[in-house]
């Protein structure tokens, strides 16, 4: 039984030994640069994270090819369940934004936390330092000491200035 399955069965030890090495990899390279660029542990866990799921998904699609599931079968469950997504994310597009663009601030963006910002609105004034940046809010402490959350999605649409520490900020 076992023999008749050995060209499958090699292939997806041989796949796994290739997500494994990958997935190492992938932590390396996010890791120096995470600190390359001095980002925070909790950001650097949630690009992991992110490139883990997208890993994990094309594992899967590769097993399946593997393990001869009919191309015809595999597009049905496949657009199946982009069209359930698709529902899903229209009906709340704002997570799949805040997703990317936590991934664009991660990567590209120069608001690092514990730095002071302003927030370039033209309904809110709001200036105040950076206390974390997770996968989907900036959390921030205003001067006038509120705490705000402010989703990733509108970090990237509003202007943001870095304001210089001033002496007070520093001592």
């Amino acid at each position: 039984m076992i023999i008749a399955y050995k060209y499958q069965i090699l292939l997806t030890i041989s796949l796994i030994v290739i997500l494994l090495i990958i997935g190492q990899l992938l932590k390396i390279i996010i890791k120096k640069f995470s600190i390359l660029k001095s980002l925070d542990l909790n950001r650097r866990k949630i690009i992991l994270n992110l490139n883990y799921l997208i890993l994990y998904i094309l594992f899967a699609v590769f097993i399946a090819i593997i393990w001869g599931v009919k191309p015809r079968e595999f597009t049905l469950f496949i657009s199946s369940i982009l069209a359930v997504l698709g529902v899903g994310f229209f009906a709340q597009w704002s997570i799949l934004s805040n997703l990317t663009a936590s991934v664009i601030l991660f990567f590209s963006h120069p608001v690092r936390i514990g730095q002071r910002i302003r927030i370039i609105d033209k309904d809110y004034d709001w200036i105040g330092i950076v206390m974390d940046i997770t996968g989907f809010f900036l959390f921030m402490k205003t001067d006038k000491g509120e705490n705000i959350s402010i989703p990733n999605s509108i970090v990237l649409q509003h202007g943001i200035e870095i304001l210089e520490e001033t002496d007070e900020d520093i001592g």
